[in-house]
């Protein structure tokens, strides 16, 4: 299944009442790419009083995993309006901070919700996407002799080699573009690999 996702960082500014929110969004496959983005943030505005984020990783469409923090701003004003953006915009295993240095105006609940809400929109409207492909594994056993004629064949339909291990034998495990799986046991039953479908 493929969706859009992220396809470089991105970097936005918005001012509300001297109050600053920097806003970031970028591809997140996973929980541990998002908080790293998040260390990321913290460590490039280290005086920032408050670092909020969402992420939504998977399918946008029916996401495999949603979280949220407030960080330190009153519960629901921050983390909740900036998934709520993330889940109308269609793109998936997405992360996005938004960073507050705050300019001495309490801008009250309201004012919050809608200060971050607007940081994230910005950010995500300015955000370039791809089209994410959806790949399927597979392990395979060939001889040696196999071995450069499998790296050819993977360059030609934009696999990957994931891991390789040596004995008697060559034990590939591989990455394919699921459009591209269709033919993997024909071209395997041809050249003599043993095909396994990883679980």
């Amino acid at each position: 299944m493929s969706y859009p996702i992220p396809a470089a960082i991105c970097k936005t500014e918005y001012e509300i009442k001297k109050s600053r929110f920097i806003a970031w969004a970028a591809y997140a496959p996973d929980r541990e790419a998002a908080m790293q983005l998040l260390s990321q943030a913290k460590s490039e505005y280290p005086d920032a009083r408050h670092h909020c984020w969402a992420y939504l990783l998977g399918n946008p469409a029916s996401a495999a995993s949603a979280a949220m923090s407030d960080d330190g701003e009153p519960s629901g004003t921050a983390g909740k309006p900036i998934l709520n953006v993330l889940q109308h915009k269609g793109v998936g295993d997405v992360m996005l901070v938004v960073i507050r240095y705050f300019g001495g105006i309490k801008l009250g609940a309201g004012g919050l919700v809608r200060a971050y809400s607007s940081a994230a929109q910005q950010v995500m409207e300015q955000l370039e996407i791809q089209q994410r492909v959806a790949m399927a594994e597979f392990t395979i056993c060939c001889d040696f002799s196999q071995e450069q004629f499998l790296r050819h064949w993977l360059d030609q339909v934009q696999g990957q080699v994931i891991d390789i291990g040596y004995s008697h034998q060559v034990q590939v495990v591989i990455s394919v573009p699921e459009s591209e799986a269709g033919g993997l046991p024909d071209v395997a039953s041809e050249r003599g690999w043993n095909l396994l479908i990883a679980e």
